[in-house]
């Protein structure tokens, strides 16, 4: 399996409040950034994504009287963990995380802006009827398969890539450049979905990427 011009590298939500000391810290998130940067000079394409929500979004704990961070509450549009305030619009924790160094990333693209509706997949809200714009804007440029990476891996990198896979795309994640909240088991739950939905596995170890920019090693079925 070769990394062609057809590839993209998609970094999910690297940002300073998925990092120990921000709102909604990740175990270890900025471990992640070291693989990321190994990795992405031998990708063409590179895209970031950004958690960018509004003061007061209905995802926040704070906007529902009575719930606690990790509560779970019913929205309109389904079952929806409540969440601490986090990448609030303008704020420091929304912004990447200053030691990510990808300025080759040819699009930002913003997700949970809409008040009502939380976003974890960077395809769809998760009303799983609003679209972000990102399918449309792959097949246009002509890519064919998402490695995904970044944080966290059991919802928003999980969800981006179960999502790739509905839209036609392969789905590679790079399991040791990701980290898990892993809540209520959602780790187990999530591998259990890339397995039927054919998402694949694979480190960024030796052997990773060759100088002739292929996958030698590493590979495991989804």
């Amino acid at each position: 399996m070769k990394i062609s011009p057809h590839d993209v590298l998609l970094v999910i939500d690297v940002q300073n409040d998925f990092c120990p000391g921000g709102q909604l810290a990740v175990a270890g998130g900025d471990f992640v950034i070291e693989p990321i940067h190994r990795v992405a000079p031998r990708f063409e394409h590179i895209i970031l994504t950004q958690d960018w929500h509004t003061p007061g979004h209905t995802s926040f704990a704070s906007a529902h009287p009575g719930k606690h961070p990790f509560d779970q509450t019913e929205l309109s549009y389904g079952p929806q963990t409540l969440w601490p305030d986090h990448c609030v619009q303008g704020t420091r924790g929304a912004e990447f995380h200053p030691a990510l160094e990808l300025t080759r990333a040819e699009l930002i693209l913003r997700k949970g802006f809409h008040r009502d509706i939380d976003s974890y997949s960077a395809f769809f809200e998760n009303d799983r009827a609003t679209p972000t714009g990102l399918a449309g804007y792959l097949r246009e440029r002509g890519f064919t398969r998402v490695f995904l990476a970044g944080l966290a891996y059991d919802y928003c990198v999980g969800y981006s890539a179960l999502d790739a896979r509905r839209a036609g795309f392969e789905a590679v994640i790079l399991r040791d450049a990701c980290r898990a909240i892993d809540l209520n088991g959602s780790v187990v739950s999530m591998e259990r979905e890339f397995a039927e939905a054919g998402v694949r596995l694979i480190n960024t170890g030796d052997g990773f990427v060759t100088a002739g920019l292929t996958i030698a090693k590493g590979l495991a079925p989804g």
